[in-house]
């Protein structure tokens, strides 16, 4: 059987995705890169904006035109608040989405016994609402250098926005040995760079009664396995970032200087509408012992433009208080209604073209932003692994995240290699550097 992927949108469905993708290789299936020659296509959908639903929706429906002779398979989050009600013949939500290639199999199988008209032979499962960890074992990523490594599923935050709680439910964390196997079988399998993600990574073992320590001691571990080079860490809430925690961070040598703090607003005002539960004095608290521990780090973050009620002024502060931090880039993003949100329901939605104008601004910002960071870098050293090659000259990102090209200089180097570079110059937001020696 040839199977056909689209994810849609973020890492976390990204890294289900290619763990199903390893499932279904393991089981003897191919993967294919066309729909229209699949046996099976499936969407991993997201919800997280109307436009996100809006889009899975479109997706599946033009997997069946595409192919109508293939199975089409919708899991995830859209999945999930559809209530299995969506243009796919097979519907799985984010709770079970690990069982797709039992059922697919089952699917083709019951067909084919029972001769059943493809377009009348959906399965509509009743989607699980228990929420407890599933495990896909060590996910393979195709990067080729960089894996990810998922450590908890689940929110508990309900920022007023935010579908996700409904769609993915309660925090559910990974058992430690597990997390630490996948790490061990990774670099095994020659990946450098782990990047550690969760759709709340900072609750990881809230669900068990641990606190944020908890984190702490997962990459504190990884930190001990050889042929790791580079841990990363995805998005962080700042207020689940204690002394304790960020100065215990501080021991773990491989974890790259580059965080993303969630902000959202950078106006008081604005984050309450939110229940973003910190004020930009507190964040701004968490941002300033983070440099103390890890000066010179780059700082990245989400801002959302026009919420609901956002004033001129409300925005000026926004744009104010990324500029004051820092920031080596800002993710912007008009605001979206979400349907089943309290902030859909609020009063004075912001017009799309005032949406469009403050977000356009953050954006410019965040262009400068990235460009005064990068050109903070010249004349430091750093190292790459390197993920690209053309000629003398190879890519990578620096542990900031920034993207270098380097000049060889006639030395043998192949991708995946460790190598130390001399930072020289700046493009836009990446840099130029010479490499300085090799370590394969």
């Amino acid at each position: 059987m040839k199977v056909y992927f689209l994810t849609l949108g973020c890492r976390v469905n990204q890294y289900e995705t290619d763990a199903i993708r390893n499932l279904f290789i393991e089981k003897g299936h191919q993967i294919s890169d066309d729909p229209s020659c699949a046996d099976c296509c499936i969407v991993n959908t997201c919800t997280v904006t109307q436009e996100a639903d809006r889009k899975s929706r479109q997706s599946l429906r033009k997997m069946g035109r595409a192919n109508p002779s293939a199975v089409v398979v919708a899991m995830g989050c859209a999945s999930e608040m559809s209530d299995g009600v969506l243009d796919a013949d097979i519907v799985l939500g984010t709770r079970d989405k690990n069982t797709v290639v039992e059922r697919v199999e089952e699917f083709i199988q019951n067909r084919s016994d029972s001769s059943l008209d493809h377009a009348c032979s959906h399965v509509r499962p009743e989607v699980s609402k228990t929420d407890v960890y599933h495990d896909f074992g060590t996910v393979l990523s195709p990067e080729g250098t960089r894996a990810y490594i998922k450590i908890e599923d689940g929110c508990n935050m309900f920022c007023t926005y935010c579908i996700i709680p409904f769609a993915r439910g309660r925090v559910a964390s990974r058992p430690f040995d597990d997390i630490i196997a996948e790490a061990n079988s990774l670099a095994s399998s020659g990946f450098k760079e782990v990047v550690i993600t969760g759709i709340h990574t900072c609750s990881y073992g809230k669900d068990r009664g641990e606190d944020v320590m908890s984190l702490y001691r997962v990459l504190k571990a990884i930190n001990d396995i050889d042929g790791i080079t580079n841990i990363r860490l995805a998005s962080l809430e700042p207020m689940s970032l204690t002394d304790e925690f960020i100065e215990a961070l501080g021991t773990v040598t491989k974890l790259c200087p580059q965080f993303h703090l969630s902000l959202q607003s950078g106006c008081d005002t604005v984050l309450s509408r939110m229940n973003r539960r910190y004020d930009t004095q507190g964040y701004e608290g968490r941002v300033a012992k983070l440099r103390e521990v890890f000066p010179g780090m780059a700082l990245t973050t989400d801002v959302i433009a026009g919420f609901p009620g956002e004033t001129d002024e409300e925005h000026g502060k926004t744009c104010e208080f990324v500029k004051r931090l820092g920031f080596a880039k800002l993710h912007v993003f008009p605001y979206s209604v979400r349907e089943g949100t309290v902030a859909a329901g609020m009063k004075d939605q912001v017009a799309p073209d005032v949406k469009k104008k403050r977000a356009l601004e953050l954006i410019k910002i965040s262009d400068l932003l990235e460009a005064d960071f990068a050109s903070g870098l010249v004349g430091s050293a750093s190292h790459i692994i390197v993920e690209n090659k053309e000629g003398n000259e190879v890519s990578g990102y620096t542990p900031w995240h920034v993207r270098a090209r380097v000049d060889t200089g006639g030395k043998t180097v192949s991708q995946g290699d460790v190598i130390s570079v001399d930072i020289f110059g700046c493009e836009g937001n990446g840099v130029t550097g010479r490499i300085s020696r090799t370590n394969v």
